[in-house]
């Protein structure tokens, strides 16, 4: 039986309809910014105090839109799975990476990126993103 790593992770869309990723110092593989939920944090909470830590955004975590919970093998911790409660957050601020975050890369639905992708990231992720992109609303 593998670890299970709670996250919460922000499917982060700008005004132009691209999906933020970051990669963290150290590693390989872009997926959505976002992080571990400490001990007492909601999902939310936890998301909001990642997204200001890491990319310096500040957001409401109430106006974050609940997507689901997702699971896949982590990226950079071998053996471990992750699970991540994902929220849907629009934004039109700049980011600015900080903390652990090396690169961020703004992604449109038909970019193919040339980018290592953690697999939630690459198997669940940007799949729903795009059909989120393209169902009508």
């Amino acid at each position: 039986m593998s670890t299970v790593i709670r996250v919460a992770a922000a499917l982060l869309i700008d005004a132009h309809q691209r999906t933020l990723l970051v990669r963290k110092r150290g590693t390989q593989a872009f997926m959505q910014p976002g992080g571990k939920i400490d001990a007492g944090e909601t999902p939310r909470q936890a998301l909001a105090r990642e997204l200001f830590e890491e990319l310096g955004l500040r957001i409401d975590p109430e106006h974050a839109v609940a997507l689901g919970s997702f699971s896949a093998p982590a990226a950079n911790e071998p053996g471990c799975q992750v699970q991540a409660d994902l929220f849907e957050v629009l934004t039109t601020q700049a980011v600015m990476p900080a903390a652990e975050i090396e690169q961020v890369l703004w992604l449109a639905a038909d970019d193919t990126p040339a980018v290592d992708l953690a697999p939630l990231t690459a198997e669940q992720i940007l799949p729903l993103y795009r059909a989120r992109l393209n169902a009508p609303r």
